[in-house]
């Protein structure tokens, strides 16, 4: 026989085995199917419920978001939240502890063209630095908010922190809102303000000014008067004397403002 031919017929069957091999291979390990979370899976702290869209975009709306702020997501699960900031131009960071969400969520901004904005961060939420964030959202549990409640009322004054659904129990909310178009289920948003620090004693050309706090209540007395209708939203103050209205800006150890109704001017309080 000749021995071209033969050489011939060993290659064609090598060929056809290899291909034989390869399409045994290709059918005894199938590709991988890409990472689904599944609702209601455990997590370190809570278990995963995604926040409804539409509530999403109310707890930015609430927060007045815009592209000059920096928006932290605690527990943020699939990256919905932080991916519908970026889109909105808004710098947005997510902090989640489970390593396949964070795969997941970057490439679901890559998918959306934000991952410019948009970025995830697998850590803890309890040894993580929040201090540089001026919105925080979040869809925790009550004991978790309330375990995070000092380190937020820590942050800068003025810092907005909408929570999808629960509270931070007896820190009253600044605003309440119900979503009932495109949400059926966990559609309340809850929005606080970080409250500038004024308890103690003010010094005024109207008296001392002494201040309880409460969170964003404030009570106390102006020289012998007691103030009525006291408010912190932020670094912004209110309180009534009398038919006195003062309305002003906190700023550490000083405020400023002016008064309206009863009389007219300006007010400026220096911290004893």
């Amino acid at each position: 026989m000749n021995r071209t031919f033969v050489f011939r017929r060993a290659l064609i069957a090598a060929s056809l085995a290899l291909t034989a091999a390869v399409a045994h291979a290709q059918t005894a390990a199938p590709a991988q199917k890409p990472y689904e979370p599944q609702v209601g899976q455990a997590g370190k702290d809570v278990v995963w419920v995604p926040t409804p869209q539409a509530l999403v975009d109310k707890m930015l709306e609430m927060a007045k978001a815009t592209p000059k702020d920096f928006v932290m997501d605690l527990g943020s699960g699939d990256g919905r939240t932080v991916i519908t900031a970026a889109k909105r131009g808004i710098r947005a960071m997510g902090i989640e502890y489970n390593p396949e969400m964070v795969e997941l969520s970057k490439k679901n901004a890559a998918a959306e063209g934000v991952s410019d904005k948009a970025t995830f961060m697998k850590a803890d939420l309890f040894e993580t630095d929040f201090s540089k964030a001026t919105v925080i959202t979040m869809f925790l549990l009550p004991q978790i908010n309330m375990k995070l409640r000092p380190i937020i009322l820590d942050l800068k004054p003025g810092t907005r922190v909408v929570s999808n659904s629960f509270t931070m129990e007896d820190w009253e909310a600044d605003e309440t809102a119900n979503v009932t178009d495109g949400c059926t289920s966990w559609c309340t948003a809850l929005l606080w303000i970080v409250p500038a620090r004024v308890e103690g004693t003010w010094a005024l050309p109207q008296g001392t000014l002494t201040l309880k706090q409460q969170f964003q209540k404030i009570t106390g007395t102006l020289g012998p008067t007691q103030i009525s209708n006291g408010r912190l939203r932020g670094e912004e103050i209110t309180f009534d004397v009398g038919t006195a209205k003062y309305t002003g800006t906190v700023s550490g150890t000083t405020m400023k403002g002016t008064i309206s109704g009863g009389q007219r001017g300006a007010w400026a309080a220096m911290k004893k």
